[in-house]
């Protein structure tokens, strides 16, 4: 059973940044399509972005391009979320997220396997 602990959450300014972290208990996920997703207070959780095993083919949902980067240390057996230029609509849990196997459908919730806890990420204006 594969465990995921994010990190790295908190309070930030507009404008601000904050690094992410998930740190999984296998070394078996280095071989594992990974994601962040966040759900903020009365939505639906959504899909932010997502990295293949490799790490070098990423995904991001529009809103966040130019903004956030998905990277991941295979060696450490974690994955990161570089969060630039945050606005008060980032507000959200931040979840990681993993799958064995890589799917046209990684937007998609219910496509993975195993999820963090969760870490807050709240931006003031």
């Amino acid at each position: 059973q594969v465990q995921l602990v994010e990190s790295g959450g908190g309070l930030v300014q507009a404008g601000g940044s904050l690094r992410l972290s998930c740190a999984a208990s296998e070394r078996t996920i280095s071989s594992y399509f990974m994601a962040w997703f966040r759900q903020a207070p009365g939505k639906e959780r959504e899909f932010v972005t997502a990295i293949r095993w490799s790490g070098t083919i990423s995904y991001y949902t529009d809103s966040v391009k130019g903004r956030f980067t998905i990277s991941r240390d295979n060696a450490k057996n974690t994955l990161y979320l570089q969060m630039n230029s945050l606005k008060p609509e980032d507000t959200a849990v931040y979840y990681c997220a993993a799958s064995p196997r890589y799917s046209s459908g990684y937007a998609m919730s219910q496509e993975y396997d195993y999820w963090g806890q969760g870490t807050q990420v709240t931006v003031s204006s």
